[in-house]
């Protein structure tokens, strides 16, 4: 699974540098001087970071062989990706990324199987997307509801309120 950590924005100057707006919370080691981003779409890509800074809050990054101004507006609206495999587990047993939640069985404290998580939407709140056969139904992603994720065995335990999958 690709996970977007930047998108790449205006060029910045005439050197062939772009601002980027980031998507990822670990900026300085994706964008990191030689780190290399696949992108959407492919044929953009792959892009090396040469240098990158923060300047006036913006990522600024120039790309190996990016030279100039013409070349980095070529680039404006790529999306950068990385594999999810990159992405390192959370030493906080609390902290989930998305694409651990995504595929597992979702049962009731009662042991009854209500669906499997689809998707993650983050919003005031995180919210599961469970597919039940009735359809989508959101989960509100709160330890009194979701009182248990267990990776290893796939699945998510939920404490539902009444009329949660009613």
């Amino acid at each position: 699974m690709q996970l977007v950590v930047g998108r790449i924005g205006k060029p910045h100057g005439i050197r062939g540098d772009v601002t980027v707006d980031v998507r990822t919370d670990d900026a300085d080691v994706r964008f990191a001087p030689g780190a290399t981003l696949a992108t959407d779409p492919v044929t953009a890509g792959p892009l090396t970071v040469d240098t990158s800074r923060w300047h006036s809050g913006r990522l600024v990054v120039r790309f190996t062989g990016v030279s100039d101004r013409t070349r980095a507006e070529e680039l404006r609206g790529t999306w950068l990706v990385i594999d999810s495999s990159e992405i390192l587990p959370s030493s906080d047993p609390d902290v989930f990324h998305d694409q651990q939640l995504i595929g597992l069985e979702v049962v009731t404290t009662g042991g009854e199987r209500i669906g499997t998580v689809s998707e993650v939407l983050h919003h005031a709140q995180e919210l599961l997307v469970v597919s039940t056969d009735e359809g989508d139904k959101l989960v509100p992603f709160v330890s009194a509801i979701v009182p248990e994720v267990d990776l290893e065995g796939g699945r998510l335990l939920v404490d539902p309120p009444g009329g949660l999958f009613d």
